[in-house]
């Protein structure tokens, strides 16, 4: 949930509207202010008010040149200016970690493969994952597709995600509750973490 790509007005909306393609990202933009925004404040308050563990995922370039990143993202991020230091690197402000929050970036889309995700949720005991964000056909569904290998419980948020289309949002739905684990909105999740909370620690991803 970055400006780059999670803001109508910058990076990614920014150069759709410079290429008069703003149309094709209209569902895009309805799903995220709509649904992933606001659901995603419910599930972010709830885990901060219960004690549980928040992890925030940024990805985009860790220098100017972009140099550090694959050739499948490196066009994207130099064209949404998507690189450390610029807002559209940045979380969005509704979604802002606070001090003390942890904040890891990737440079791949999945932060298991670019960060130390996997140390730090070892180190710290965590066992159950809770994913956010956008776009859930990518780098959520990558990552959570990769915690599930690595034998971490997955749930993917359904009402708490977002993708260029239903279509691909709906089919990263069916894939990850056929295979990698469980799908269910905030208000489910967050019923299930009311009853648990004190005694399970949980992780919330936001991509």
């Amino acid at each position: 949930m970055q400006y780059a790509t999670g803001d109508p007005n910058l990076g990614l909306g920014k150069l759709l509207a410079r290429e008069g393609r703003s149309p094709n990202a209209d569902y895009r933009w309805r799903r995220i202010g709509e649904f992933v925004k606001p659901n995603t404040q419910r599930i972010l308050s709830h885990c901060r008010s219960n004690g549980l563990a928040r992890i925030f995922l940024t990805y985009g370039s860790e220098v100017d040149d972009y140099s550090d990143l694959p050739p499948h993202m490196r066009t994207l991020c130099e064209q949404t200016n998507n690189r450390a230091g610029t807002r559209e690197h940045e979380i969005i402000d509704t979604l802002k970690p606070l001090p003390g929050e942890r904040v890891l970036n990737k440079v791949t889309l999945s932060a298991f493969t670019s960060t130390p995700i996997e140390l730090v949720l070892r180190t710290h005991g965590i066992a159950t994952l809770l994913f956010a964000g956008v776009s859930t056909n990518v780098c959520v569904e990558h990552t959570l597709r990769d915690a599930a290998d690595r034998g971490f419980g997955c749930v993917l948020l359904e009402d708490a995600c977002g993708a260029d289309s239903d279509v691909m949002h709906r089919a990263s739905c069916v894939v990850v509750q056929r295979l990698y684990g469980a799908v269910m909105s905030t208000e489910e999740a967050i019923r299930r973490l009311g009853t648990n909370a004190a005694a399970t620690e949980q992780a919330t991803h936001l991509p």
